[in-house]
């Protein structure tokens, strides 16, 4: 990996950490608020998806660095990390405001059901997290091959 790709993944690395930072701060704030939602049990969650993410950002821009990932795979990787914590945590907020999620998250929701709008905006979060945060374990996974010893 040459100069310029080792500084491209480091600032990779940084914006993840930037990212988790604020997904955490964001995070505590909504657990001052859950009893405000209208639908306090998704807005839990949406606290807790907050902490939980903003630390595997965190954890994910300490590793991007050292990972063993071409520049274009760097890329990639560190969009769908951001676009899968962003989108999982910014359904769960919709839902817990709306008072709406029933269709993805029913044990949350509680089985209340917002309008077919809501329900789909969540759907689309949810389903658009699901693959980008599997392919960005994937990835860290894959990054982390070889030996410390080869770096």
């Amino acid at each position: 990996m040459g100069a310029d790709e080792r500084g491209v993944t480091r600032r990779y690395g940084r914006r993840l950490q930037q990212v988790g930072a604020g997904l955490f701060l964001l995070g505590l704030l909504v657990g001052l608020a859950v009893p405000r939602f209208a639908l306090p049990r998704l807005a839990l969650s949406t606290h807790l998806l907050g902490l939980m993410q903003g630390l595997f950002l965190l954890v994910a821009g300490g590793l991007w660095p050292r990972l063993r990932l071409s520049a274009a795979l760097s890329r990639v990787g560190h969009v769908a990390a951001v676009v899968g914590c962003v989108a999982a945590w910014v359904a769960n907020l919709a839902g817990a405001l709306w008072g709406a999620g029933s269709t993805m998250v029913p044990l949350a929701a509680g089985g209340v059901r917002g309008t077919a709008l809501q329900e789909g905006v969540i759907k689309l979060l949810l389903l658009s997290a699901a693959p980008c945060l599997i392919a960005t374990a994937g990835l860290l996974l894959w990054g982390l091959r070889g030996s410390p010893e080869s770096e």
